[in-house]
């Protein structure tokens, strides 16, 4: 509402408004500015690479990145060079598109500096992932085609111990300074690591690449790669998630602590109200976001209500989400049974996207249940990008572990957020973006990135996905949780709440089933401050929807905005409120 108004003050002034005089450039900052840019990609392939191997980079391919204390340090000196030398451009001097990637630039090396000198580095795991998860999706994500690509996956396999040993002191630093995960939030931990710990190696799903071998690994080279796995993942592996098994189970989980908010941690506020504004991009409180989350409940539950009454349901709110929790038509029987369902609707979207965007990813993606290892603990579904320059297409995970808490009904806007034209068209694109700086085609903002993804469920009401009531009300309870998440991650972390509060005002006010209630409260519980990304994100893309919306009439073209808000790769929604409003001006100012 605020956004609307002002927008109309500034229309009403622009017919009268001079032209502004063409800015200056200077190519002297224009040359220093890309020579940082090209050096600190350089560093931050050298110093991380995985994601080197990630985005198509295959230098550092038999390497994992060191995580000692020294190398931690020397990191954060080396951002704050370079952020130094950045200050000394001139931002005014650049043309716009670079004026926004050192507006973006800035932005990551100070929060990876404050990420150092806040300790951020002593959470190596949270609830439903950890750096053990990451490395076991090793198999799936790194090139394996020539008998080189397998030595180098040794390589990565031997380096585990002292990966695991590296990341270990970081809990241990944790431990010792009340800087740990809390211990209610690990209930059920130990499964994303028992499931690494065989007594075969050949049954380690680290194994699965000697299997079989691509054509590009000659017949004369595969027993020797054969044996070399098996005794790397024998001796290396295999007694690290081991080891790595028992300091959670006898050191960590116990000795974990028993409170739950960022907040109670010594320093834990001034840490809370910068993951704030890390996630969120924009300057508010934590009080500030609490409230406006309490005001998104009430405007959704008033929808939720009208939508019951559609159903017929003659009885109480809670009544009405008891039946959707228990009611066996709302659940698939089978595995299969909810992949083939969520295939389906990715092909039904994938039909109606030209209708609402210009511009489409070459990329495509496939469906795949979530990890067996990781999925007890893991949320309902996610993207998982595709290697860049490998043969693998992007990824939407659905979660079929325990069946009786994947609804049906909720289903299309789980597949509309995590593949398209959520996640996927969205991190797709960005991939395959041309004149931009490196970082900024790889660069995930979450505010951005998971905001686009719940806007993205919304817009399913446009393209005619939710047939029916039940779907309707799925759609609204994808966006209460969202809403909900304002309120309980602030209550967690700044305002006390406890666990109890915060799952039961979770399953209170929307129909989630109760296993995933908990294992979300425990995720916000490990992680603070991410989840409040999405519904401020969102809000924020609405907003600037309407604003185009009424500033521009019969001359609003959705896939004209659509295109223009993923034209430049995920940025902060102060970026993307000037990219708008730049938009609008144009548009206003165009004869078409």
């Amino acid at each position: 509402m605020i956004a609307r108004a002002f927008l109309c003050g500034l229309i009403g002034l622009t017919p009268l408004a001079r032209p502004a005089p063409a800015r200056q450039y200077s190519s002297d900052s224009q040359t220093s500015f890309r020579a940082l840019l090209d050096e600190a990609w350089e560093f931050t392939l050298r110093e991380n690479p995985l994601f080197a191997t990630s985005v198509g980079d295959h230098r550092f391919d038999d390497q994992l990145s060191s995580l000692r204390p020294q190398d931690l340090a020397r990191r954060a000196e080396s951002h704050r060079k370079f952020r130094d030398r950045l200050l000394r451009i001139d931002a005014a001097s650049l043309q716009e598109t670079d004026r926004d990637s050192y507006e973006l630039f800035r932005r990551h090396l100070e929060d990876s500096i404050r990420d150092f000198e806040l300790h951020h580095d002593r959470f190596p795991i949270n609830a439903d992932s950890g750096f053990h998860m990451g490395f076991a999706r090793l198999p799936h994500e790194v090139p394996l085609e020539t008998t080189r690509d397998y030595e180098n996956y040794i390589a990565r396999l031997h380096a585990f111990p002292e990966y695991l040993r590296e990341n270990v002191a970081l809990l241990r630093e944790g431990l010792a300074t009340g800087w740990t995960l809390p211990q209610v939030a690990l209930t059920g931990y130990e499964k994303t690591i028992e499931a690494h710990v065989v007594a075969d190696p050949a049954q380690s799903q680290f194994f699965a690449p000697f299997r079989n071998f691509p054509s590009g690994v000659p017949v004369s080279e595969r027993a020797r790669l054969i044996s070399a796995g098996l005794r790397t993942i024998g001796e290396d592996v295999i007694p690290g998630y081991r080891s790595f098994l028992e300091f959670m189970a006898k050191d960590y989980m116990p000795h974990a602590r028993q409170t739950i908010g960022a907040s109670e941690m010594p320093g834990g506020r001034e840490y809370y109200e910068y993951l704030v504004r890390h996630f969120t991009t924009l300057d508010r409180t934590p009080e500030q976001i609490h409230s406006l989350g309490l005001e998104e409940v009430g405007r959704i539950r008033a929808e939720m209500d009208e939508v019951i009454r559609k159903t017929g349901f003659s009885g109480s709110f809670a009544d009405f989400l008891k039946f959707l929790r228990t009611d066996p038509r709302f659940y698939a029987k089978t595995p299969e049974e909810l992949l083939k369902q969520a295939c389906w609707i990715a092909k039904t979207i994938d039909g109606k996207l030209p209708a609402f965007f210009g511009r489409l990813p070459r990329e495509p993606y496939g469906v795949e249940p979530v990890p067996a290892d990781m999925a007890p603990k893991y949320t309902a579904g996610r993207y998982v990008g595709a290697p860049i320059g490998g043969k693998k297409a992007g990824t939407y995970w659905v979660n079929t572990y325990a069946l009786e808490s994947r609804p049906l009904y909720s289903l299309t806007s789980l597949t509309l957020h995590e593949s398209v034209p959520g996640h996927h068209l969205q991190i797709a694109l960005a991939s395959e973006l041309s004149g931009l700086p490196a970082f900024r085609r790889y660069l995930y903002i979450d505010a951005f990135g998971e905001g686009w993804g719940l806007y993205a469920e919304r817009l399913g009401l446009e393209m005619g996905l939710y047939a029916n009531p039940y779907n309707d009300f799925g759609r609204l309870t994808y966006e209460m949780w969202r809403a909900c998440r304002l309120v309980v991650d602030t209550g967690i972390h700044a305002k006390g709440w406890t666990r109890q509060q915060a799952i039961d005002y979770l399953a209170s006010h929307t129909a989630l089933s109760l296993h995933e209630c908990t294992t979300e409260i425990d995720r916000y519980i490990s992680w603070p401050g991410q989840a409040l990304a999405y519904k401020m994100g969102e809000l924020t893309l609405r907003s600037l929807r309407h604003r185009a919306e009424d500033a521009l009439g019969d001359r609003f073209d959705v896939r004209e905005f659509h295109d223009r808000i993923l034209e430049g790769g995920t940025v902060t929604m102060p970026i993307l409120e000037r990219r708008i409003d730049a938009y609008i001006q144009s548009r206003l100012h165009s004869k078409g």
